[in-house]
C-alpha cells in the first residue's frame, strides 16, 4: 500500500522528480559525476542555475525589474535580513501578526527596528485574517511584513494588502508555487524551500530592483541582497544539489499545466477534505471559511483522549505526519502541490472509519 506523506515540510515531493534525482544521482547527463561532485564556477552547474531562474521566472511571470536570489538559508534567517537590507536608515516598519511564524518575524524584527504592529487576529486566537480597513499601517514605515500563509495555524490570504508606497514584503514559504501571484504588486517575496519547492536548505528570495542598497553597516557578507544579486547567488559555494532539485520541480510544474493548474488541483483537495470536517461534529476545525489555508489543514478530535489512537491507526493505514504542531496540538493535514487526491481521498476514508468506530 502506497504511503502519504502530510508532513508540513520537509513534505512531500513529486514522485516524477523523485525517480529522476534516482536515475541521475550517480551520473548526470552521461559525465561520470554526480551533481553533488559538479563544480559551482563550472558550465555545468551555471547552466542549471540559469535555467532553474529561468523556470521560476517563468512559472510567476517575474517582471524584468525584480532580481532572484537562492540562498543558503532557511526561510526564518530572512527575518534578520530584511530589517538588515531594507530600513535604509528608516526606525521603524510595520508587522501583521497572523499566527506562530509572523510573530517570531516580529520578534526578531524588533531586534533592529521600532516594530508597529498594524494588525494582529492574537485576540481571535489565530482563526481569522484582520480585515485591512482595520489595520494601523505608518505611512513612513520602511516596509510592511506580513506571512501569506500560516503553516501552523491553517490561515491563507487570498487577497493582497494594499500599502500604497511602502513596500510590500511577504513570507510565502508554505504557499509559494500553490497558485499565480502578481510579483509586481510586491516588494519583496521570500520562502523556504521545504514546501513546494524543493529539498529542505535553500530559500528563495524575489525582490524589486530599486529595494537593492548595501546593507547596514555590520551585516554578514551572505545576508546582503545587493551583494548577493551582484555575485548571482554564489558569494559562497551554493547548495548546489538542492538549486538542481528545486528546477526539477520548477519543471514538473510546468509539465503539470503551470500554476493556474496548481491552483485547480490545490482546491479540488482542500475542499474534499474541509467538506469531511465539516459535515462531522467528531472533527473540528476553528479557521474561518474565507481564511482557509488550501495547503496546511489544522483539525482537533472532539474528544483529545482519542488523539494517540488517531495518530497512531493513521501510520498502520500509511498516512504519515499527520500530528498537529506543538504550538496548537492536534492534527494537520499539509496537501502541497505534489500530495495527490488519492491522499486526501484515502485520508478522508480512515476519518470516516475512524468516527464511526469511536464517534
Amino acid at each position: 500500500m502506497r504511503a502519504f506523506n502530510f508532513s508540513a515540510g520537509p513534505a512531500t515531493l513529486p514522485t516524477e522528480v523523485l525517480e529522476q534525482v534516482q536515475a541521475e544521482l550517480l551520473d548526470w547527463r552521461g559525465l561520470g559525476l554526480s551533481v553533488m561532485e559538479l563544480s559551482h564556477r563550472g558550465p555545468e552547474f551555471m547552466e542549471i542555475l540559469a535555467r532553474s531562474e529561468a523556470d521560476l521566472r517563468d512559472l510567476l511571470n517575474i517582471p524584468s525589474e525584480y532580481r532572484v536570489i537562492f540562498c543558503q538559508e532557511g526561510a526564518s534567517a530572512h527575518w534578520d535580513m530584511i530589517p538588515l537590507n531594507l530600513l535604509q536608515g528608516k526606525k521603524r516598519a510595520d508587522y501583521i501578526e497572523t499566527g506562530y511564524w509572523s510573530y517570531r518575524a516580529i520578534e526578531e524584527g524588533r531586534r533592529y527596528c521600532q516594530v508597529n504592529i498594524a494588525a494582529s487576529n492574537r485576540s481571535d486566537q489565530f482563526c481569522a485574517i484582520p480585515l485591512q480597513q482595520d489595520w494601523r499601517l505608518d505611512p513612513d514605515a520602511a516596509y510592511v511584513h506580513y506571512c501569506s500563509n500560516e503553516t501552523i495555524d491553517g490561515l491563507e490570504f487570498h487577497w493582497i494588502p494594499d500599502t500604497g508606497s511602502v513596500p510590500l514584503v511577504v513570507d510565502m514559504s508554505s504557499h509559494f508555487l500553490s497558485r499565480p501571484v502578481p510579483i509586481q504588486r510586491f516588494g519583496m517575496v521570500y520562502a523556504g524551500a521545504q514546501k513546494n519547492i524543493g529539498p529542505a536548505g535553500l530559500s528563495l528570495v524575489i525582490i524589486r530592483d530599486d529595494l537593492l542598497h548595501p546593507a547596514a553597516p555590520g551585516t554578514p557578507f551572505l545576508m546582503d541582497y545587493h551583494a548577493q544579486v551582484l555575485a548571482n547567488s554564489m558569494l559562497n559555494t551554493p547548495p548546489t544539489f538542492t538549486i538542481w532539485v528545486a528546477g526539477l520541480v520548477f519543471q514538473w510544474i510546468k509539465r503539470q499545466g503551470g500554476l493556474e493548474a496548481m491552483e485547480a488541483r490545490n482546491r479540488e483537495k482542500s475542499e474534499a477534505l474541509y467538506a469531511a470536517l465539516d459535515r462531522s461534529d467528531f472533527y473540528r476545525t476553528t479557521v474561518k471559511r474565507i481564511d482557509r489555508s488550501h495547503m496546511n489543514i489544522p483539525f482537533h478530535l472532539r474528544d483529545p483522549a482519542l488523539d494517540e489512537k488517531f495518530l497512531k491507526e493513521a501510520e498502520q493505514h500509511h498516512l504519515l505526519q499527520l500530528r498537529g504542531h506543538r504550538v496548537v496540538g492536534g492534527m494537520r493535514a499539509s496537501i502541497y502541490n505534489a500530495m495527490p487526491m488519492a491522499g486526501v481521498q484515502a485520508l478522508i476514508a480512515f476519518m470516516n472509519d475512524f468516527e464511526q468506530r469511536h464517534g
